[in-house]
């Protein structure tokens, strides 16, 4: 099974049909193919379609490697000023965007990340591409922590794994959020104690994202959070994957609203050695956020 769902590259040949693309182009693959005909297709919610094709989720092949073949509207013309990297980075910070317009997050929207994993960074970075004007982030690392200071997080939390710690978690993030409080929270990490917090932190009226899929199952208080004695109503959504994200990706990059780099920290050739040296740097985690291959 070849893995790989981040990817972009340099056009080698096309189809005979293809207008919108030349050899040379330098492109963004978005990795997903709906089949087009399903009523979710039809809908223009492609991402939910039965019958998608998506890089490395058996039994498709991903794209990590030196050739692949893709429909040309799904490869996505990069601007001058935006690197190959910088392109592949479209796919995670397309699931960051897709969050962000499921939330309707803007100007008047207080956000709370859960999670300053490689998602909950670029969640933070498209909340506030999208107007958020207070952003709390929270994790249980110090280093992805000081990562989400440095771009640009209002404030960071630091959190244990123990339930038992949710409550005076919970007063701390509010505290550091501030009087106005949590209005959307996006769980980047998919635990149940992530998704506790976050049922607890946001404010009544509220919602909750689920972005992160850490567990298959999580045991939470969803009745609490639907109504107790404090009026919760907090709003429980959900996303999978994207749909019509690059072109705004690409624009947010291209025009500086959003940078990427940072999150960029190993990069590799693509040898035996170094794929297996890679992987072995990403599992070990450390300062390790995005490792990228160039071939």
């Amino acid at each position: 099974m070849v893995i790989g769902h981040e990817c972009a590259g340099i056009i080698e040949e096309i189809g005979s049909e293809v207008k919108n693309l030349v050899p040379g182009d330098r492109v963004a693959l978005e990795p997903g193919i709906g089949c087009w005909r399903c009523d979710r297709c039809k809908e223009g919610r492609y991402n939910i379609c039965p019958d998608m094709k998506f890089f490395a989720t058996p039994p498709v092949h991903g794209s990590l490697a030196r050739q692949v073949v893709h429909p040309a509207d799904l490869c996505f013309k990069l601007p001058d000023n935006l690197s190959l990297e910088e392109g592949a980075m479209c796919e995670p910070l397309s699931v960051a965007v897709h969050a962000c317009r499921r939330a309707n997050i803007g100007p008047e929207t207080n956000v709370l990340v859960m999670g300053a994993g490689p998602i909950g960074l670029v969640t933070l970075l498209a909340a506030r591409a999208f107007g958020a004007p207070r952003i709390v982030i929270v994790d249980v690392d110090d280093y992805r922590l000081s990562v989400a200071n440095n771009l640009g997080a209002d404030g960071v939390v630091k959190v244990s794994t123990n339930m038992q710690d949710i409550p005076e978690e919970v007063e701390r993030i509010c505290e550091v959020m501030g009087a106005v409080g949590v209005h959307v929270t996006f769980d980047c990490a998919g635990f149940n104690k992530t998704m506790s917090t976050a049922l607890s932190a946001t404010r009544a009226g509220g919602k909750v994202c689920l972005v992160g899929l850490g567990h298959n199952e999580m045991t939470i208080p969803l009745t609490p959070a639907a109504a107790r004695i404090d009026c919760r109503e907090v709003d429980i959504i959900g996303i999978f994957r994207y749909k019509n994200t690059w072109p705004l990706c690409i624009e947010l990059l291209r025009s500086g609203k959003i940078d990427v780099k940072p999150l960029i920290t190993h990069r590799f050739g693509f040898s035996q050695k170094e794929v297996e040296e890679a992987f072995e740097t990403s599992a070990r985690g450390g300062d390790a956020i995005k490792v990228m291959f160039n071939l």
